[in-house]
């Protein structure tokens, strides 16, 4: 494991997280956070390329967590504007009460910053190769990269249409990517972040590489994402239907 890297990577990463914490502060909308993740990443991985390393690999894996950071970025800039603080943030900022200052930058903005260098392992491992030359294991996970992308980007792009449609309004998603899997945007983050580790799975260390996919494929069904956005619904009728219908996580034929 390259500690020097790791230690640029967290000097870089908590700079931009305290960045993105005072925005907020002055704005009230700790949901900022979210268009912060994808670029904290794209961060972290310049970090590595700039000061450790420019293999074949690891110029390949820049190229990908750019495209798939800056693309996230956007997404949720162009979803979140002008609609005010996302729901999870703004029942926190009514929990936490007057404490909502400092929990909020260690439990929103430094546990998330936290979160990106564990999620991270990939590419700690990638940066403490020498050369990064592309073997099987690389073709495979850009492979597996690109199905990722494409749930998360097209489920995304579906979503975005759908809410567009006044004609929707009340109605549960069930069309497209929705069909087959009540999350393909999560789905997708977890297999293109399981693309990345099977990248840089090379050299004696290569088991760290798939440490940070474990833990964010956990994060999404248990914690953050499927659990947390699910609890939304509880109680919606509709919603009930669509849950008895169609796979959780894993893509896969609708219930008759």
């Amino acid at each position: 494991m390259n500690w020097d890297f790791l230690f640029g990577a967290a000097v870089a990463v908590f700079i931009f997280m305290n960045l993105m914490f005072v925005v907020a502060l002055r704005i009230k909308d700790n949901s900022i956070v979210d268009i912060g993740w994808g670029l904290g990443f794209i961060i972290i991985t310049s970090v590595g390329l700039l000061r450790h390393g420019q293999g074949e690999s690891q110029w390949l894996t820049f190229a990908l967590v750019v495209l798939w950071g800056v693309r996230l970025a956007s997404y949720i800039l162009i979803r979140n504007r002008g609609k005010g603080e996302d729901f999870r943030y703004a029942a926190w900022r009514k929990e936490w009460g007057s404490s909502v200052v400092w929990r909020s930058y260690l439990q929103v903005f430094m546990l998330q910053g936290l979160f990106m260098l564990v999620i991270a392992s990939p590419l700690h491992v990638l940066f403490s190769l020498d050369g990064g030359q592309l073997g099987w294991n690389v073709w495979v996970g850009v492979l597996l990269w690109f199905i990722g992308f494409y749930f998360e980007a097209v489920g995304d792009a579906q979503m975005m249409a759908f809410k567009k449609d006044p004609a929707n309004k009340g109605k549960i998603m069930s069309s497209g990517l929705w069909r087959y899997t009540r999350h393909p945007n999560y789905f997708g983050e977890a297999v293109l972040w399981w693309g990345i580790g099977l990248v840089a799975a090379s050299g004696p260390i290569w088991y760290a590489a798939f440490i940070g996919p474990v833990v964010l494929t956990f994060l999404l069904l248990r914690v953050s994402g499927v659990t947390m956005l699910e609890r939304k619904y509880e109680g919606n009728p509709k919603y009930a239907e669509y849950v008895r219908q169609t796979s959780t996580f894993l893509p896969w034929w609708p219930k008759r």
